[in-house]
């Protein structure tokens, strides 16, 4: 990784900090934008992508495995939405002690697998005190044994890359699906890229009462978009359009993100890659879930 982008352990205290700027609990956009503000992380720094992936940055790919080791460790719940809160009996935690919060995670992920296979050895002991030694030198959090944070998990992974490969005309069909399944009425495709994008327009329905007059660009899109082409996308919207959606396969820059929630100018929500990736999923749209039983035995060897 680029040594510029802070380590997850590094971002474990900042991170409690940005929830409690937030009241308390953020949703994952939020907790990334609270964060890079309040450790004055260049738009440089903040766009570095995270290895071969396209639709996540560096910085949102640590701070996610930060957000994994404070909830193992019992400081952090989320919920099935994406939010992240900091358990009520810990709001007052001032700052927290990273290396041991990495040891005693890594060393109970470890036992609990141990446990699994009923293969205690000798080899396993070292490999323990390994894992101690060097989990906090090793740039891949992954590699320490600990279970992968749900945005990073082997399915999404799959699925953004098929998103990112699929034919044109199916991803344009995938993304009018998407629309009406998240209540958009009359969706029109106005205009079909040379990148697979499409742009469109269409109605988006509030409580079966009120509704917006919406245009949508979808950009089958690897790497940034850049803050150029939201104000380009800004700039192509009709005085009917109340507002503006912009979706895409890969992330946004920084500067973009600043710029489609700019004050004074019609705003344009934001749905990227990893996004995208969540509504497929809640409309079950080609994936489906499978529910996987994991034994508690504290709770049988304490009641």
């Amino acid at each position: 990784m680029d040594n510029r982008v802070p380590h997850y352990y590094e971002l474990m205290n900042p991170l409690l900090s940005a929830l409690k700027t937030l009241g308390g609990s953020g949703s994952n956009d939020e907790i990334l934008n609270q964060v890079t503000t309040d450790l004055s992380i260049s738009d440089e720094i903040a766009d570095i992508l995270h290895g071969d992936r396209q639709n996540m940055t560096e910085l949102a790919y640590q701070l996610n495995w930060a957000k994994t080791y404070l909830k193992n460790y019992g400081i952090l719940e989320n919920s099935a939405r994406g939010i992240w809160a900091i358990k009520p009996e810990h709001m007052n935690i001032e700052s927290v002690d990273e290396k041991k919060i990495v040891n005693e995670v890594v060393q109970k992920t470890r036992e609990r697998r141990l446990s699994k296979e009923a293969a205690s050895t000798e080899a396993d002991s070292k490999e323990d005190d390994k894992l101690k030694d060097t989990a906090l030198t090793d740039d891949d959090p992954g590699n320490d044994g600990v279970d992968t944070p749900d945005e990073m998990k082997p399915w999404r992974e799959r699925l953004s890359d098929i998103l990112q490969t699929m034919d044109p005309y199916g991803f344009e069909r995938l993304a009018q699906r998407l629309l009406r399944e998240c209540g958009f009425a009359d969706v029109q495709v106005t205009k079909k890229s040379g990148d697979g994008g499409i742009d469109g327009n269409g109605k988006l329905a509030i409580n079966g009462i009120f509704s917006f007059h919406v245009a949508f660009q979808c950009k089958r899109y690897k790497g940034s978009v850049g803050a150029g082409e939201i104000r380009d996308f800004r700039g192509s919207l009709s005085t009917n359009i109340e507002k503006g959606v912009m979706i895409t396969t890969g992330t946004f820059s920084k500067a973009a993100r600043e710029e489609a929630s700019s004050p004074g100018k019609k705003q344009i929500d934001l749905m990227d890659g990893e996004a995208l990736i969540d509504k497929i999923a809640q409309y079950g749209l080609g994936v489906k879930p499978i529910t996987v039983y994991e034994i508690d035995e504290d709770f049988f060897n304490k009641i």
